[in-house]
């Protein structure tokens, strides 16, 4: 049997008397305050206004941070306690928007149209359907998955694939480039493409309209050099001009004839120069010359066997070379830093432009006066042609080397030989006499053989006077003495 109490209080009271009670210091606590206030009066009460202080400024820091909160909540979202809207806090008002940083969970702006989506996760939580779709966010969206997908391999170990990329890179082959501005210096094409083989035998060409039909020469043709349009026309009243060529890095023109001085255009200024006589020199012609293939060198054959070097740009004599026989012929290798000349003697000799001394010197084996010399683009041929019309083929690091035996000798021209050229890649040589009419041959070096079809045998190319290649190599061009 138990006693039910009719004036039960209700449970949150309890809980009030207790709180209460709790706060209510005991008899032992006042004793000792009564004491402490008896013994050291000034000592309690300073530490009294200390406690009170620190209490105050306890309360003014939560206070000044609840409104900091509340200010971030009203200019960011709900930073801190984000709220749903329709549930608010009674004590702080709503934010204006919140961020929702769940990936999971989608928020409607309109709690009475929010729609569940049928589909649920893993765990059984049902999503909310969005309201609209950013079509621009998707597309952004899905470009960095892809980027995040994609695995990067390097034979040098330079990709990190758990990091992924650290920034942009080169691409392969490319780093660490020198020279840039040097190949932003220049006109010359920058793209070669791969060459195909010729076959011997028979050479298959076209002939295309004169490149002066507009505008014929009265006079023989004696230079070309492998540029494409015609741009200007310059005329030199007082230099027939025997030779005229550019400069590799294609910012002038270098004219010269049988006088003691040349001329210079400058392409970029349109401006044409004067230059010469040459300091110290009593040259009468400078119509033999060379550029050097890195443009800083012109060597001109000059008297009494004297290679005269000058400055491309300040057009100035700074040395001179000199051979035992009277030159005829120049040629330079190794991108420009050698020279080989080649002259009466019948010796090829080879210059070191840095040093300006001769490191080797070999005679032409057949030669008894030379009258040409060409060296390949790639540097490991050149060719020796002599008065008797014989040309000999050598290769430069074997002959260097002390092995003189030729590789080929060419005889199918009966008189001197005036000019040869090397096509680009070196499989065709083209050889011609000014003395003779449809004189030039071409010869299939692979195979040391000429080809039968050419010149062609339905057509006239008269006396040449000079013959080129285009820098592909499709196109060859001559100029003979009738101005064509």
């Amino acid at each position: 049997m138990s006693w039910i109490s009719q004036n039960v209080r209700p449970k949150d009271q309890i809980e009030k008397i207790k709180r209460k009670a709790s706060k209510k210091p005991s008899l032992l606590e006042d004793d000792e305050e009564l004491e402490e206030r008896k013994e050291e009066p000034d000592k309690y009460k300073t530490r009294k206004r200390k406690e009170e202080r620190m209490e105050e400024d306890k309360q003014l820091e939560i206070k000044q941070e609840n409104e900091m909160k509340k200010l971030e909540n009203f200019l960011f979202g709900s930073l801190y306690s984000p709220v749903e809207f329709g549930k608010q806090d009674d004590e702080e008002s709503s934010a204006l928007f919140f961020t929702d940083r769940s990936a999971n969970s989608v928020l409607s702006v309109y709690e009475n149209n929010a729609e569940f989506s049928e589909s649920t996760d893993d765990e059984g939580v049902r999503q909310r359907k969005p309201v609209w779709v950013d079509e621009q966010e998707e597309k952004i969206k899905w470009a960095q998955l892809d980027l995040q997908s994609r695995t990067y391999s390097s034979d040098d170990g330079d990709s990190n694939i758990e990091n992924g990329p650290a920034g942009p890179a080169l691409a392969r082959g490319y780093k660490d480039i020198e020279g840039i501005d040097d190949i932003l210096r220049t006109n010359e094409d920058l793209v070669v493409k791969s060459s195909a083989k010729l076959l011997p035998g028979l050479l298959e060409y076209s002939r295309l309209v004169n490149a002066n039909a507009e505008d014929p020469s009265s006079g023989p043709i004696n230079s070309i050099d492998r540029k494409r349009n015609k741009i200007q026309s310059i005329f030199l009243e007082d230099c027939p001009v025997r030779k005229a060529s550019f400069v590799p890095d294609g910012s002038q023109v270098i004219a010269a004839g049988r006088r003691k001085f040349f001329y210079s255009f400058d392409l970029v200024k349109a401006e044409v120069d004067k230059i010469g006589p040459l300091t110290g020199r009593e040259e009468r012609s400078l119509e033999v010359f060379e550029v050097s293939p890195d443009s800083k060198t012109i060597a001109f054959v000059g008297n009494e066997g004297y290679i005269l070097l000058v400055s491309s740009k300040t057009k100035q004599l700074i040395g001179t070379l000199k051979m035992n026989g009277t030159v005829r012929s120049l040629a330079f290798a190794n991108n420009g830093r050698h020279l080989l000349s080649y002259g009466g003697d019948g010796h090829a000799y080879h210059w070191d432009l840095g040093t300006r001394a001769c490191f080797h010197k070999a005679i032409d084996e057949g030669c008894i006066n030379g009258s040409a010399l060409y060296t390949s683009l790639n540097g490991d041929l050149f060719a020796a042609g002599s008065d008797n019309g014989i040309v000999n083929i050598y290769n430069i690091e074997e002959f260097l080397g002390g092995k003189r035996k030729r590789i080929k000798t060419i005889k199918n021209l009966t008189t001197k030989v005036d000019f040869m050229k090397f096509n680009n890649d070196a499989q065709i040589l083209a050889i011609s006499s000014t003395m003779k009419k449809n004189s030039p041959k071409l010869f299939h070096v692979p195979s040391f053989t000429v080809f039968s079809n050419w010149p062609p045998p339905n057509q006239t190319l008269h006396y040449l006077r000079c013959l080129d290649f285009s820098p592909g190599g499709g196109f060859m061009a001559v100029g003979n003495a009738a101005g064509k």
